[in-house]
This record gives structure tokens, sequence and C-alpha cells, in this order.
């Protein structure tokens, strides 16, 4: 099994800074790429930002600029640093990691639990 723990969501004001982390763990063989998303309730699930093996990264167009992704590769560790947040970036936010798990022989996406991003005006 495969679990992400994700850290570093909050309450912060316009113009603030957070920094979200999430960390995967379990029975991996190998992660392809890592990532997050946010959803906003009666909204889809929508990408944020991601990076794959090979460190090619895509932001969707409202973050760039503001939010920086990178990633551990010797921890399996991925984080979004979300500057000059908006009261529209509230959501919450969900790390995703594509990844084989050990004595699988196909790729799957794990999700984490999420975790709450308020931005206040």
């Amino acid at each position: 099994q495969v679990q992400l723990v994700e850290s570093g969501g909050g309450l912060v004001q316009a113009g603030g800074s957070l920094r979200l982390s999430c960390a995967a763990s379990g029975s991996i063989f190998s992660i392809n790429a890592m990532g997050w998303y946010r959803q906003v309730p009666g909204k889809q699930r929508e990408l944020v930002a991601d990076i794959t093996n090979s460190g090619t990264i895509n932001y969707e167009d409202s973050v760039k600029g503001r939010f920086t992704i990178s990633r551990d590769n010797a921890n399996n560790t991925v984080y979004l640093q979300m500057n000059s947040l908006k009261p529209e970036d509230t959501a919450v936010y969900y790390c995703m990691t594509r990844l084989m798990e050990l004595g699988y022989g196909y790729v799957s996406d794990h999700w984490g639990k999420g975790t709450l991003v308020t931005v206040s005006s």
C-alpha cells in the first residue's frame, strides 16, 4: 500500500505565503510524477502544478509566477511554495503521485486526503 501525507495548509491573509508538502511512502517501486490539485465546492478538481521525473513542470495559468513546485526524489516528497496568495486560491489542495507499486506492472494515480488553504481578503 501507498500512503501520501500532506501538510502545510492553513489560514493566511491575501499576499501571504504558505508551503505545502507531501511525502509518499509504502510499497513504491517507482514514481513517475508528483503534483498538486485543488478543489472548491461545486467545481471540478483542477491541476495546480505537477513535476515529472525528468523535471518537466506544468503550472495552471493563474498560479504562474506565484507558486513554485519542487521535488525531493530521495525522500519521495513534493513541495508547493505558494506566494502572493489571493482569496481565489482558497481551496482544498490534494497531493497526487503517479507511481508503480511493488509487484504491479502498471502505473496508477494515488491521492492524499487534502489540506485546506484559506486566504482571507
